[in-house]
């Protein structure tokens, strides 16, 4: 019987060599440093809540990979049919995709005290359940073999107290990786980043983050493309996640 590792090879094989993926949050930050990584040796589709125009860094991508650009609003009430629609037309134009990584997010501050339920529905709905409905859109159409990948974050070992709701989001999102890794095998393998600080937020004390880990600096977004490449091509690991974080988690426990 043939692998299911070997389908998603003969189906990147079928497109010259380069697998489609799917980077949802694909336009900002992290993400734009993971498809800018990995547009050297893949096909994308990338999505944004906001429209694409003006993005010029997308257009040099194009000079040497496909490059598809959605808009995914996690606002827009008609959101789980838009996905499905564009999912359908991309297999329609012969997009077969063998990976996905949910990079989407926000990174609100709200102490205990501000907390009220507009907030936390507003925090919850952009870190939990878009990503949830990302992935139940995607999962089922992976091709065998490949990987869905989510970003979480070291919060899920060490709570941010100033941002306690994104934090608990964070932990849902944990959950989900062992959860649909069950749902979606042997097919699909799934897999979670929880990543550190790489990318500090505006007016946060990058010195004083650096120095709560123990390798006392920062990490870097090639840190997140090496493990997003790792994870995909390593065909006997699911459910489980990754932690880059320079151990940050080991400190004053």
């Amino acid at each position: 019987m043939v692998p299911l590792w070997e389908y998603a090879r003969m189906e990147r094989i079928s497109r010259n060599d380069r697998a489609c993926w799917v980077l949802v949050g694909g336009r900002r930050r992290l993400g734009r440093a993971l498809a800018e990584d990995l547009a050297r040796d893949h096909d994308l589709v990338l999505t944004s809540s906001e429209p694409w125009d003006g993005e010029t860094w997308v257009d040099d991508l194009s000079e040497t990979a496909r490059i598809r650009t959605l808009q995914w609003d996690a606002e827009n009430p008609e959101l789980v049919s838009r996905m499905m629609a564009d999912l359908d037309r991309l297999a329609s134009d012969g997009w077969v995709i063998s990976g996905a990584v949910i990079l989407a997010g926000t990174f609100p501050k709200s102490p205990l005290g501000t907390w009220t339920p507009d907030l936390l529905e507003t925090t919850w709905r952009m870190n939990l359940s878009f990503p949830f409905l990302c992935a139940q859109a995607l999962g089922p159409r992976l091709v065998a073999g490949a990987c869905l990948q989510l970003l979480l974050d070291t919060s899920i070992h060490h709570p941010w107290l100033e941002r306690l709701p994104y934090s608990a989001a964070k932990a849902g999102l944990a959950a989900l990786v062992p959860g649909l890794a069950q749902l979606l095998a042997p097919k699909v393998r799934v897999v979670g980043h929880a990543l550190g600080a790489v990318l500090p937020a505006e007016g946060s004390d990058a010195g004083f983050l650096a120095q709560r880990t123990l390798l006392k600096r920062l990490g870097d977004p090639a840190d997140l493309c090496r493990a997003v490449r790792f994870a995909a091509d390593s065909p006997f690991l699911t459910g489980d996640i990754l932690t880059q974080d320079g151990g940050r988690r080991w400190v004053d426990r």
